[in-house]
């Protein structure tokens, strides 16, 4: 009896997400979502568990939420991954969210290559290890000619030394006359930056509670539309993303007008 009362309550959830996911493509559906993964080490700690627990389950998590985004349309689903910041915390932390991204595309890329799913990463990739740096490299260039939804990876990354990096090569190009400084605009700013060729972000997801940007895309995220959750990310499953497309498309977007 049990059993049977399972299966069917799996069927009628399994049900309930298709139809969500048929009404949400029925609608405007956001090109760019990015989210701020939080909440890793909380989980793990609730469950008297290694903080490291905690991401290898997050991971899980990621696997889940690029397979919903893909079919649902999404253009561009961007992760932030790790911070610059990041580096400050214990060092077999750091150790095993280096080997996070290995572990994933060793196991997942070829499911993402039969998606369709272009790998992307934005950050500093040169200070990564040599073996999280290889792995990354090894799925771009695999998926670099896939046309579906672009997995872009917010890896060793933080905004605000993005936009000094930018503001010094466009500083560059105008004394060395490849600009002019009075052409100089948002659009061409924006080149400079580590996003370029993606659109900004339409919708902004941070799990855990928190509600702050720490430092993730601050110019991209001008008018970007923000959904917060106290979910933990090892908890956030496809109708938690649901929710929040439901909710962004129930939004009016006016950018600065009326």
């Amino acid at each position: 009896m049990l059993n049977k009362l399972k299966l069917w309550k799996d069927k009628n959830h399994s049900s309930n997400l298709r139809e969500r996911i048929i009404a949400i493509r029925n609608q405007q559906v956001p090109s760019h979502v990015a989210i701020i993964m939080d909440g890793n080490g909380r989980w793990a700690k609730k469950r008297a568990l290694p903080r490291i627990a905690g991401h290898h389950e997050g991971m899980k998590v990621v696997r889940k939420i690029t397979k919903l985004a893909n079919e649902l349309g999404i253009n561009t689903l961007t992760l932030y991954a790790f911070s610059t910041e990041n580096w400050k915390r214990p060092k077999n932390e750091v150790d095993y969210l280096m080997k996070l991204p290995e572990e994933f595309l060793g196991t997942f890329l070829p499911e993402l290559i039969d998606e369709n799913v272009q790998v992307k990463m934005i950050g500093y990739k040169d200070k990564l290890p040599e073996h999280t740096r290889r792995s990354i490299e090894k799925a771009m260039n695999e998926t670099q000619n896939n046309t579906g939804l672009i997995l872009n990876f917010a890896l060793n990354y933080g905004s605000r030394a993005e936009i000094l990096e930018a503001v010094k090569r466009t500083v560059t190009d105008c004394k060395s006359g490849i600009m002019d400084i009075n052409e100089l605009n948002e659009d061409l700013f924006s080149n400079y930056l580590m996003t370029k060729g993606l659109e900004d972000p339409d919708l902004l997801i941070r799990t855990s509670g928190e509600i702050r940007l720490s430092n993730f895309m601050l110019w991209q995220l001008a008018y970007t539309e923000f959904w917060f959750t106290d979910v933990l990310w090892p908890d956030f499953e496809e109708k938690h993303l649901l929710e929040a497309i439901e909710v962004f498309q129930n939004r009016q977007r006016r950018f600065g007008g009326v």
